[in-house]
């Protein structure tokens, strides 16, 4: 695997590598990677010819500095389960690679109420910064797929509709969420779980897996409002569980009102703030 740091030397080895015709498969992260990611980059190995990852800790997307501060860091390990995996190239900038001084390189679309449910009431300006940095890596890489997963389906959405404004020809794959034996949702941030919230935790999976039941027949409030007090009893603390539409993220109040159906939840355990989805509704392919 080859390791890149820098802006010129990643884009004279993947313009040498599409003068050879390749596909080019892009997994952006912000590292302490886990078999998530690494589901990521296998699906970006077996559909293109290359596969290229990126760890950058992107400081525009947080909102709280403590936040970023006690984001985990662990590149060895990182670099290690990328070798494993089969990843062609690692791209690890400086943040004045990714933002060199001068440049105003911000995002400025209308994504409509993409960026302004759920997340984006809790945490203003990440989907922002986010979007910034997502284009930005993009426009570096250039590649043919882009694979994300679906536990930030919020994410997904917005960069999904950035494409489309953009009229990128770049392809965005979806993947499943990676879970935990218990089926707690994979995240880099389950490192910080106290031991009694990391046992808790689980639950929130095991909610949305009943919401998915009772939705057929009951209406969004009565399942909103049992899943909320489920997390409460649990000992966690809710910030919202929304059912919506899994294109426009509008809010849904019956089964049949759309096709696409998705249940979305965040809420701290303990001093770690969580986020999973499940699709209550798929559409028909």
């Amino acid at each position: 695997m080859l390791i890149f740091k820098k802006v010129a030397d990643l884009r004279q080895w993947l313009d040498a590598e599409g003068r050879k015709e390749k596909t080019v498969g892009f997994v952006p992260t912000m590292g302490a990677l886990h078999e998530g990611h690494m589901s990521l980059v296998l699906a970006a190995k077996t559909e293109c010819d290359l596969a290229v990852a990126s760890i950058f800790v992107n400081p525009t997307q947080f909102n709280d500095p403590n936040d970023l501060e006690k984001y985990p860091r662990m590149p060895d390990k990182d670099i290690a389960l990328l070798l494993h995996a089969g990843c062609d190239a690692l791209f690890m900038p400086a943040v004045e690679e990714v933002y060199p001084p001068g440049l105003d390189l911000r995002v400025q679309l209308d994504f409509r109420q993409l960026d302004q449910v759920m997340e984006g009431v809790f945490r203003p300006g990440h989907f922002g910064g986010m979007a910034t940095v997502v284009k930005r890596l993009l426009d570096i890489v250039q590649p043919h797929r882009l694979y994300m997963g679906q536990k930030d389906f919020q994410q997904l959405a917005i960069v999904r509709d950035m494409l489309r404004q953009l009229g990128s020809p770049i392809h965005l794959v979806m993947c499943p969420t990676a879970r935990e034996t218990d089926g707690l949702a994979m995240s880099s941030r389950n490192l910080r779980l106290a031991p009694e919230m990391r046992a808790a935790a689980p639950v929130i999976y095991k909610i949305l897996q009943e919401a998915k039941a009772s939705f057929q027949h009951e209406p969004a409030s009565i399942v909103q409002a049992r899943a909320i007090k489920q997390m409460e009893s649990a000992g966690l603390k809710p910030e919202y569980f929304d059912i919506v539409d899994g294109m426009s993220l509008l809010p849904v109040v019956h089964y049949a009102e759309s096709d696409f159906i998705v249940a979305c939840v965040g809420a701290w355990a303990g001093a770690v703030r969580l986020i999973d989805n499940l699709v209550l509704k798929a559409p028909v392919e």
